[in-house]
């Protein structure tokens, strides 16, 4: 019979700068599916970038998957033939153009951040 969770690594949290996930132990899965819901970024230009990581034991990593822009509302992708463990590592950053600066005067005086939910789906 196949199993599936759902776990929610990340809830409500603000991100700004670097930051990982709570890692998470998969070795019973076969499939692994991400899910980012974006809920707030500090001024229009917040860049959200991350990348899956793996490993062995929960406490060492080496990334899985090449790092991704996170852009919209909700973003998914699957992760394949990974390891016991997995995590989200990435950064929020400064972006946007000139423009951005003058209607996104909120975000203008700190850092950038982004307000999210990360889920990861499991079956086997």
């Amino acid at each position: 019979m196949r199993q599936s969770l759902t776990a929610v690594l990340e809830r409500n949290r603000t991100l700004s700068g670097e930051f990982a996930t709570e890692p998470y132990e998969v070795a019973w899965a076969a499939e692994a599916r991400w899910f980012v819901r974006t809920l707030e970024r500090s001024g229009a230009g917040a860049r959200l970038r991350v990348t899956t990581q793996v490993s062995p034991d929960g406490l060492h990593w080496c990334d899985l998957e090449p790092a991704r822009e996170v852009t919209g509302e909700l973003e998914t992708w699957t992760s394949a033939e990974f390891g016991g463990w997995l995590r989200l590592k990435g950064t929020v950053e400064p972006g946007g153009t000139a423009s951005e600066g003058a209607e996104g005067a909120e975000g203008a005086g700190g850092p950038a951040a982004v307000k999210v939910m990360i889920y990861l789906a499991l079956k086997s």
